[in-house]
């Protein structure tokens, strides 16, 4: 019952977060997607390989299956990809779906030397 619960606290937290980022950044390029997805990568990644083993499982599942689960955007980064595509917006459709695949990679890896300093 335990994980239920914060699994639930850690969404209503992320989706919170995420509402929040979309607010601030309203633009005509989904830029807030962009912002949550690097960001929530960075974090998720940091967090998990300089905490994860002394995390308990509650913890854990807070953190990544709750907030990082709500935070992070990979839904709304799909449908706004096939949003750009359907009105042939083709450049930006390509430059989302580099941003949001290679970029936030790229933050997962910061997160992750970052973790080992």
């Amino acid at each position: 019952m335990i994980g239920f619960a914060a699994a639930a606290a850690g969404g209503a937290a992320g989706a919170l977060c995420r509402y929040t980022v979309s607010r601030l950044v309203d633009t005509d390029f989904p830029w807030a997607t962009f912002i949550v997805n690097l960001s929530g990568c960075f974090l998720a990644s940091f967090l998990m390989f300089r905490f994860g083993d002394s995390l308990e499982d509650s913890v854990r599942i807070l953190l990544f299956t709750g907030f990082f689960g709500a935070f992070t955007t990979m839904s709304a980064f799909s449908v706004e990809t096939v949003s750009f595509l359907t009105e042939g917006e083709y450049w930006l459709a390509a430059g989302n779906i580099a941003l949001n695949s290679i970029v936030c990679i790229a933050g997962a890896v910061a997160g992750k030397l970052l973790s080992s300093l």
